[in-house]
């Protein structure tokens, strides 16, 4: 019996606080993910943004005016990217958790030595890359069609980097909620993109009523869009400073409920 009991012991965490191996092992699979079908997950957004350029520009014609004292084109563009970067980082978590979820795989990852923090971070930072190699992608090819220049990469990389981690976590979060894809279809067209659509990317809020004006200052979408067209173009709608820190709590807002519903299993474990 005691050689039994020396035999069998419990092994203990090899690598200390933080499983780096399995953390960038996940990192790099998510990755390459949507790498290996870029013509899907890149290119496509990036022709879906141009299109719409080119379409509105065309449709406006001559009567197109000024906006924030730039021509229409110019503030339209920076406001189709970050449609696109909204978009694309939801779509890679949510895919993600939900794939598994239908596929029956997820049980690799949960029983993985990787914690919920870990899991979390992994998945969300690929769907932040994926919105930072859209985001890159994009503006090379608008500069066929319109002069796009970095003026602030502060507040460009800071706002590229908590929009896509807020909807990298949001789409996580909603992957967990759904059972099956109708229901994130649901969430992508009567949620994610109408607020992408309504929240500045083709209009000043200057436009709006005092009310939806005052409305829009609390709208998490309106500052993603305005806070990264304010790097590009050096004006904006809203208040960056406070774009900069409301984002920050809702991010972590969101990371902290995406960790917590993973730890426990919500609808991952029966």
């Amino acid at each position: 019996m005691v050689e039994l009991n020396n035999k069998y012991k419990i092994g203990k965490r090899r690598f200390g606080l933080i499983n780096w191996i399995g953390f960038c092992s996940l990192y790099k699979k998510e990755t390459l993910r949507f790498l290996i079908v870029s013509g899907q997950t890149i290119l496509g957004p990036m022709l879906t943004g141009i299109l719409f350029l080119i379409v509105i520009s065309i449709a406006l014609g001559e009567v197109r005016g000024e906006v924030l004292g730039l021509p229409f084109i110019e503030f339209l563009a920076p406001g189709l990217i970050s449609m696109q970067v909204i978009q694309q980082s939801f779509s890679h978590s949510s895919s993600s958790i939900l794939g598994g979820k239908m596929m029956g795989n997820i049980i690799d990852l949960i029983g993985s030595p990787l914690s919920a923090g870990e899991v979390t971070l992994a998945i969300i930072f690929a769907s932040v890359t994926r919105a930072f190699i859209i985001c890159f992608v994009s503006i090379v090819c608008f500069n066929l069609f319109v002069d796009i220049t970095v003026l602030n990469y502060y507040y460009f990389i800071i706002y590229l980097l908590f929009s896509s981690f807020f909807m990298g976590s949001l789409g996580f979060i909603a992957g967990l909620w759904a059972d099956r894809y109708d229901n994130m279809a649901t969430v992508t067209n009567f949620v994610i993109v109408p607020l992408s659509f309504l929240s500045g990317t083709f209009y000043s809020i200057d436009r709006l009523p005092e009310l939806l004006k005052e409305m829009s200052f609390y709208n998490p979408f309106f500052h993603m869009i305005d806070g990264l067209r304010f790097s590009m173009i050096g004006i904006s709608d809203g208040s960056t400073t406070f774009g900069v820190i409301y984002l920050l709590i809702l991010n972590l807002l969101l990371w902290w409920t995406a960790y917590y519903l993973y730890k426990i299993g919500y609808k991952i474990k029966t």
